[in-house]
């Protein structure tokens, strides 16, 4: 009579004969964006100082403007816990201003100072420079069709999501 242990190391054994976890498309999508966003979050901390959360909060804002964190962390996402102390980094460090949100007592609001701007152009800088580099490891044909199919992936995605799965279940 098998025990309770053995027969669970048995189904995991017939489970992981039937998985491939190389070739499951969330497991290589998640290696590969982290590959890169490490990459980047190296070339921007040598740069500027600036982890992979910072330089994400930063790059949201400076696209936009003057930003919620709600709104860093469903654009970026990332959770609230990551953003807020992404953000408060970068207040603490001058890049980024904090004031009351004026249409929510309780709400906040974040834009660039001018470090933080000029820290921001540096960034395009970088990922720009990166991205070019990225693409050259396809042909042209490959890189374009990469992009469209993510665009697609990420839509597709949000149809059956319904607008975007939660920024805390993605980080």
């Amino acid at each position: 009579m098998k025990t309770r242990q053995a027969a669970v190391v048995a189904d995991v054994d017939a489970i992981q004969d039937d998985f491939e976890l190389n070739e499951y498309l969330p497991f290589r999508l998640a290696v590969a964006a982290t590959a890169v966003s490490r990459l980047l979050a190296r070339r921007f901390n040598e740069a500027h100082g600036l982890g992979i959360s910072e330089w994400r909060v930063l790059s949201v804002i400076g696209k936009q403007g003057v930003v919620s964190p709600s709104v860093i962390g469903n654009m970026a996402a990332m959770d609230k816990v990551k953003v807020s102390r992404a953000g408060a980094n970068l207040v603490a460090r001058g890049m980024v201003k904090q004031s009351p949100d004026p249409r929510d007592g309780r709400g906040r609001l974040l834009r660039l100072t001018r470090k933080g701007a000029t820290a921001y152009r540096g960034l395009l800088a970088i990922a720009r420079e990166t991205e070019e580099e990225l693409s050259r490891g396809m042909t042209k044909a490959d890189w374009s069709s990469l992009k469209n199919a993510l665009e697609k992936l990420r839509n597709h995605t949000r149809s059956i999501a319904g607008d975007f799965p939660d920024a805390e279940a993605a980080d």
